[in-house]
């Protein structure tokens, strides 16, 4: 097997904190001489890991990216490393400074090397996806029959992923977070978020700015919402704990195989036991006792699913990104080669199976289960939302193939109706076939791009290169690394 190591940074940039990581990142080959590359990154080395600095702000939810960028080059200079040496990178916006106008700033700032940067500007779901990978749970979810779900819980929100067998499949957000009621040290409410009055006020919670609380009252305030999320994610209770959901909520009721809390209050958890009002406010909000009830939640045992430790709490962190380049064969792509060069596409995938080639409703109900997950994490804009990664298919027949590019093409231009373009990578030698009959529906709204021989993971981001000679596309499969404990 054929190896090489690389130098990797990541870069997370959120509402309340910016961090970056140097890494190192072995790529060992995992296809045979004779087949097109694929490497998978198979060692981390963590190099340099800065302070957590406050994120530097010019409004509420804008980016100041000349601070950002005079904080990354210091960090530079202490990690004693040049963007020269840098073969490949992620930056990660979160929070409320997830936009694309945050993205192109921190963008510009990493112009030198900015073709091989991974940037994702995530909100709420695509947070919540990121940070179960970070803390295991999707590698987790590999092993296991079953749904795993990781809940990433912040200062103001609570990110659930489910994910089953290394897939996302469903997201959903909360307002449970540690600085929603932030209080002083004598109990004395300083802030009470209005994302939670509905909820107060069905649970008959009493908590209001200025007034005084006791522990014995904070205490139940924090018991009930960690209790309400759980509720809702077990589906044991769903319209009080609902008032909690922010965004869509889950459409169904998901059966769960184990559960892990990361984030800030995931970390409170392990910390310990707080008895009095002055420990509960140390950081001026309620968080600690949060953590607390969650640990207190996990100890009774009343939940059928099981508990897990994430791997990483606070620091479910990108560290980089492994790359992969290949070359594909023109004759089998469906292009126009206008459309090229396209950079940092996300992938979703579709894993189909005879069945799905059997039961045209179970197909129409795969695609649309794909596509709606794409519209949560990557939204509706008039660009390229994701490449849609196609899985499974052996010999494919000429009905089914107009099938399968029927529910692909009508559902796609329902929901993506502003997208200009639609990208499908197949592993399979089928691109031209289904490119044509793609576009045959679609009638250039949206335009087709469609290629085959590659394979990519979900997760995975790739850069489309222009045409060579008008035959071969330069294809490079970036692929986010996490932190992982030994």
């Amino acid at each position: 097997m054929e190896e090489q190591w690389i130098k990797s940074v990541g870069i997370d940039v959120g509402t309340s904190t910016t961090k970056m990581i140097v890494s190192r990142l072995r790529l060992g080959r995992m296809s045979s001489t004779f087949s097109l590359p694929r490497f998978q990154i198979v060692e981390r080395q963590l190099l340099y890991a800065s302070p957590v600095h406050a994120t530097p702000l010019l409004g509420a939810d804008e980016v100041d990216a000349e601070r950002i960028g005079a904080i990354l080059r210091d960090e530079y200079k202490k990690a004693e490393i040049s963007l020269s040496e840098i073969k490949s990178g992620a930056v990660i916006i979160t929070g409320e400074t997830a936009s694309k106008k945050n993205a192109q700033h921190i963008l510009h700032l990493l112009a030198e090397r900015s073709g091989d940067f991974v940037v994702a500007t995530a909100g709420a779901d695509l947070e919540g996806v990121l940070a179960g990978k970070g803390a295991g749970a999707q590698k987790r979810s590999q092993s296991i029959q079953g749904n795993i779900v990781n809940v990433d819980i912040g200062g103001g929100t609570a990110n659930a992923a489910f994910f089953y067998r290394g897939r996302a499949i469903a997201t959903v957000t909360f307002h449970v977070g540690g600085r929603l009621i932030r209080l002083d040290e004598q109990g004395r409410i300083q802030y009470v978020s209005p994302h939670i009055g509905s909820w107060l006020a069905a649970k008959n919670l009493y908590v209001q700015i200025g007034q005084t609380v006791t522990f014995t009252q904070i205490e139940e305030v924090a018991r009930q919402m960690g209790r309400s999320m759980l509720d809702y994610l077990s589906g044991k209770e769903r319209k009080v704990s609902g008032l909690l959901v922010t965004g869509g909520h889950l459409q169904e009721v998901l059966p769960i195989e184990e559960l892990s809390i990361s984030g800030g209050v995931g970390e409170l958890m392990r910390t310990p036991q707080v008895e009095n009002i002055a420990e509960v406010s140390r950081y001026g909000d309620f968080g600690p006792l949060l953590g607390q009830m969650l640990r207190h939640e996990r100890e009774q045992g009343k939940v059928a699913f099981r508990w897990t430790e994430p791997e990483q709490t606070v620091r479910a962190t990108v560290i980089g990104a492994g790359m992969q380049s290949t070359e594909i064969s023109g004759s089998t792509v469906h292009i126009k080669p206008e459309l090229l060069p396209i950079k940092n596409i996300p992938i979703l995938k579709l894993e189909l199976t005879q069945e799905h080639m059997n039961e045209p409703l179970r197909l129409g109900q795969e695609v649309r289960n794909v596509y709606e997950l794409g519209q949560r994490l990557f939204g509706e804009s008039g660009g390229i939302p994701f490449a849609l990664a196609l899985s499974g298919i052996g010999y494919c027949s000429y009905a089914w193939l107009q099938l399968l590019s029927q529910e692909l093409s009508e559902q796609y231009t329902t929901i993506f109706p502003r997208s200009r373009t639609m990208v499908v990578v197949c592993e399979t030698d089928m691109a031209k076939a289904l490119g044509q009959a793609l576009s045959l529906r679609c009638k250039g709204v949206p335009e087709i791009i469609c290629i085959d021989q590659v394979r990519v993971e979900y997760g995975d981001y790739i850069d489309l290169g222009e045409p060579i000679s008008g035959t071969i596309i330069p294809v490079v499969v970036k692929t986010l690394a996490f932190d992982e404990q030994a």
